[in-house]
């Protein structure tokens, strides 16, 4: 583990560097990832212009969801975004030069390219939260004041271990980058938006099958002072750490489990 953090630094801070070379471009795309991003909540807002109300969910009460998924969102694709390039490097063979590094191969994919730009996403996250945050009138305790950092933490850990698990896959499969986007980038689209617009056979999936709902629904639910659609008590909106913790160790195992399968392309 120390190990692994150690080369990841390492692996980033020369990523970093290398993009810090060209402040003007880092800038450019950095801005550009934060307007792309925008284009989602712009479409909220557009809804809005219509409508007062979206599932019961006012937009103060959307853009929390947005913002908290968001935020979560941004933090794990910083981290482990280039994950979804592990199928590409086993296709053609280049997985084998991390292979035969001093480094674990967890912390060398994950840290390869490491895009800086990816800020822009979380500060646009942390703008609509926080915008949304002086528009709601919470009855703040120290439970729902500790929740929130809580949730976007124990989220961002979610979302990296389905990252390491979609890359896990591609051992396999070999070419499913999309497969583990739509859980990925398709979760976080679907967390922006109450759950109350969709079935409770969906909800009961992510909830118990692929915990997204632990990255911010439940514990959003509990913060906003609303019931949840299943009638899940308010404790669950405190599980979020220990579903962080439990995907953690699955995606470690899938990982571990993939990379000893790897043969090679045999040429």
């Amino acid at each position: 583990m120390v190990a692994g953090l150690r080369a990841y630094g390492l692996i980033v801070a020369m990523w970093m560097r290398s993009t810090m070379t060209y402040r003007a471009s880092f800038l450019m795309t950095a801005f550009g990832n934060f307007a792309a991003t925008a284009l989602d909540f712009a479409a909220i807002l557009l809804m809005f212009s219509h409508i007062t109300v979206l599932g019961g969910f006012t937009l103060p009460e959307v853009a929390f969801l947005y913002g908290t998924s968001g935020v979560a969102f941004g933090l794990a694709d910083l981290a482990m975004g280039s994950m979804d390039r592990l199928g590409r490097r086993v296709r053609d063979g280049t997985l084998d030069t991390l292979l035969v590094r001093p480094a674990p191969v967890l912390a060398q994919v994950a840290a390869d390219r490491f895009a800086l730009r990816r800020l822009g996403r979380i500060s646009q996250g942390l703008l609509v939260l926080g915008w949304a945050l002086t528009r709601l009138d919470i009855d703040w305790t120290p439970l729902r004041l500790l929740l929130v950092p809580l949730m976007l933490l124990s989220g961002a850990a979610i979302f990296a271990s389905v990252f390491v698990l979609g890359a896990a896959f591609q051992f396999w499969a070999q070419d499913a980058a999309e497969v583990q986007n739509s859980f990925t980038y398709g979760g976080n689209t679907l967390l922006q938006y109450p759950p109350t617009l969709f079935s409770k056979d969906l909800l009961r999936g992510v909830t118990f099958v692929v915990p997204l709902a632990f990255v911010n629904w439940l514990p959003a639910l509990y913060v906003l002072g609303r019931e949840d659609p299943l009638g899940l008590p308010d404790a669950a909106a405190f599980g979020s750490p220990v579903v962080a913790v439990v995907c953690c160790a699955l995606a470690g195992a899938a990982w571990r489990v993939g990379l000893r399968s790897y043969r090679s392309t045999g040429s």
